[in-house]
């Protein structure tokens, strides 16, 4: 039903034009969800992006994070929605320049239980067995698992591919602990949310950048860029925002992302710090 008020809301514009002919782009989101649950979440937003530009931009993820590093180190995509960590490492290893982010939110690390769990303090997870998505998850795996390293918290790390495969894990007692973020967990259904609890939470860090690889043309970049801040002010499509859990598109600078550099953690090869 959104899809077709965006088709509605955007008749008479680009949109109409002859897809076969228009740029063809692909953006590969991280697959921190299920491919599903994010195709629903990107996919109105690419139309709406595909009507005020007139490129034909598709959608794709990996089937597991690793599997889109890969693809990014491999220069696969032409736009990429990546966390801060690997914004750092491929901005300099495979050519991709900083577009977009979310103008307000920042992204922290957590570790959750479930909501009835008995652990109270990171001590008592000591020597247990934790779900990550990928080790080099940014908040959810790398920061959790070098603040534990840090505290002498000795612990072992189970990958599971996804930030909802953590959750799931967690809550259906495997795990009894988990490394995710605020935004994928306030994405999950109310009836999964309301059986987990979070334990520990990181600082706030630059997040997610939406970034370009540096073949595409100038002009292009500069008229999707201008698409996706003109949406902060289009209340009748702020779903797309929602939908992706935006607070609104401001244009990136590769500096913002200079608190992760900080950290020192520069290569994929160093999983944690």
């Amino acid at each position: 039903m959104r899809i077709l008020l965006v088709l509605f809301l955007l008749s008479g514009s680009v949109f109409a034009q002859n897809i076969d002919t228009s740029p063809q782009y692909s953006l590969g989101i991280v697959p921190q969800q299920s491919a599903q649950k994010l195709a629903g979440m990107w996919i109105p937003l690419i139309d709406y992006l595909n009507a005020e530009t007139g490129f034909s931009i598709s959608f794709t993820t990996a089937t597991d994070i690793p599997t889109f590093e890969n693809r990014v180190a491999k220069q696969e995509y032409d736009l990429v929605y990546m966390n801060p960590y690997h914004y750092v490492v491929f901005s300099d290893s495979a050519n991709y320049l900083p577009l977009a982010r979310d103008g307000q939110k920042r992204i922290s690390g957590i570790i959750v239980v479930k909501k009835d769990s008995p652990y109270t303090t990171l001590e008592q997870l000591y020597g247990k067995t934790l779900a990550f998505p990928a080790p080099a998850a940014f908040a959810a795996s790398i920061i959790p698992r070098g603040m534990l390293a840090k505290e002498n918290i000795s612990i072992n790390a189970q990958y599971v591919n996804s930030h909802d495969s953590v959750y799931l894990n967690v809550i259906n007692g495997l795990f009894p602990a988990g490394g995710g973020i605020i935004r994928t967990l306030e994405h999950l259904p109310n009836t999964q949310h309301e059986q987990l609890r979070i334990l520990w939470k990181s600082e706030d860090y630059t997040p997610h950048a939406l970034a370009v690889h540096s073949r595409m043309p100038e002009e292009h970049r500069r008229r999707i860029l201008k698409a996706l801040i003109a949406l902060n002010n289009k209340t009748e499509l702020s779903f797309l925002l929602k939908d992706i859990n935006f607070t609104g598109f401001v244009e990136a600078k590769d500096s913002d992302w200079d608190d992760v550099r900080e950290l020192g953690i520069l290569s994929l090869s160093r999983p944690y710090f």
